[in-house]
């Protein structure tokens, strides 16, 4: 940015260049809301957690990465091949279970309503299987919608009985 700026104070090719780069700058946050609107991509939060959780685990991973390099390199009083190459192993085995719970982290701090929506359709789920009165399971369906989806109004409409 500040590059930028003192490119546009320049005259010549510089100061056009300048100007360019200035624009180039503020464009970027006007082409996102663009694209947001135009494309209708409304869930970015979940793209920003996402992004959130595999920036926190890359981290954890090379900080346990670089760890077990020099902790092997101390240990093994030389630099070598088998403590770099275990060292790769033992960061590439941790990244499932590590991405899994960061990311669960993620998603119970960063979108709870989704969180507690998702548990609560899935014990609806679990009591609907074993449910066989009409009446408690569309009373049970209101509440599960009502907690889950917050609405102005419900109403649950069931074929007459015959």
């Amino acid at each position: 940015m500040l590059l930028a700026i003192s490119l546009g104070r320049a005259h010549g090719v510089l100061g056009v260049l300048g100007h360019v780069a200035i624009l180039a700058i503020f464009a970027v946050p006007v082409t996102m809301g663009v694209a947001i609107l135009k494309y209708r991509l409304y869930d970015i939060d979940r793209i920003i957690s996402r992004t959130l959780a595999y920036a926190i685990v890359t981290g954890l991973l090379v900080g346990v990465y670089a760890g077990l390099v020099l902790l092997a390199q101390q240990v093994l009083k030389a630099s070598s091949p088998v403590a770099v190459a275990a060292s790769t192993l033992a960061a590439a085995a941790l990244f499932s279970p590590v991405r899994r719970r960061v990311q669960h982290a993620v998603d119970r701090r960063f979108n709870r309503a989704r969180y507690d929506a998702g548990q609560t359709v899935t014990a609806f789920a679990a009591r609907l299987q074993d449910a066989v009165d009409l009446d408690a399971v569309r009373d049970d369906l209101a509440r599960v919608v009502q907690a889950a989806l917050q609405p102005a109004h419900i109403t649950v409409w069931t074929a007459p009985r015959n």
